[in-house]
This record gives structure tokens, C-alpha cells and sequence, in this order.
């Protein structure tokens, strides 16, 4: 099977390259693209808790998450055709970009070692709805 246009839902976490590795080998053949996705926590989750002293939280969370997109696409060794970054969780996330842009594949991690994690994977929800093809990475 070929895949053309390849989403990657990527954590600020050392091993997502690891992810855009696997999304690259898949699409490289092909000349296919890939869009890096990235959520971020509801920083109002923060805000009740410190208060006004951590002045704008989304913007610094947004920043921060740019950034770490930024060195991936830059450590590819393939050309990148989109970053997004969205708030929420992962599989309303998934399903939000899946609906705007005809991907093919999603490519996911398992960034967790915890039992739950393994037993009750984030995307779950999306991959029972998807007409998409999805790849979970363990990592």
C-alpha cells in the first residue's frame, strides 16, 4: 500500500523523531507529504492554579511547541508540508485535521510506559471512527 500525504501527531518529547523517521521512510519512495500535529494543554488548566504570574501560558506553551516542531522538520531529511498545532486531546485532534486535509495515513506514538496508557491508547477513539489508516508507533 502507498501513502501520499502522511499526518504525524508529534509530543515535546525526545522520541518524536522517531515518529518523522517512519513517516519519512513511508513517504520517501512515493514523494509523498508530511504534516507535523501537535496539541497542547488547555493552558486555562494552569492559569487557576498559578495565578497571573506566569503571565500568557498559551502563548509560551504555543512558543515552546513551535520550536520543538521547528528542530524536527529540520532534523527530517525530507521536506515537511505542514505544521499545526491544536489544543485538546489527541483523538478530537486528529479528527479535527483529518477533516480538513486528505491524509492517507496517521502515524501516532505510545509515549507512555504506563499500564493505562498501554491498555487504553489516546487515538482509541479515532482509530474506531477513522476511514483513515493508523499507525501506532510504540515508543
Amino acid at each position: 500500500m502507498t501513502y501520499h500525504n502522511v499526518l504525524v501527531a508529534v509530543a515535546v518529547a525526545a522520541d518524536s523523531h522517531r515518529l518523522v523517521e517512519k513517516a519519512v521512510a513511508i513517504v520517501r519512495p512515493y514523494h509523498g507529504k508530511i504534516t507535523l500535529l501537535s496539541m497542547i494543554a488547555n493552558p486555562e488548566i494552569y492559569n487557576s492554579f498559578a495565578g497571573p504570574m506566569l503571565g500568557d501560558l498559551r502563548s509560551l506553551m504555543e512558543e515552546e511547541t513551535q520550536l520543538f516542531m521547528e528542530t524536527l522538520r529540520n532534523q527530517a531529511d525530507y521536506p515537511i508540508a505542514d505544521t499545526l498545532i491544536l489544543q485538546g486531546e489527541l483523538g478530537d485532534s486528529l479528527q479535527y485535521a483529518s477533516q480538513r486535509h486528505p491524509f492517507d495515513l496517521v502515524i501516532c506514538g505510545n509515549h507512555s510506559d504506563s499500564i493505562m496508557n498501554k491498555i487504553a491508547c489516546s487515538a482509541a477513539r479515532f482509530v474506531d471512527t477513522s476511514q483513515i489508516d493508523v499507525l501506532i508507533v510504540p515508543l
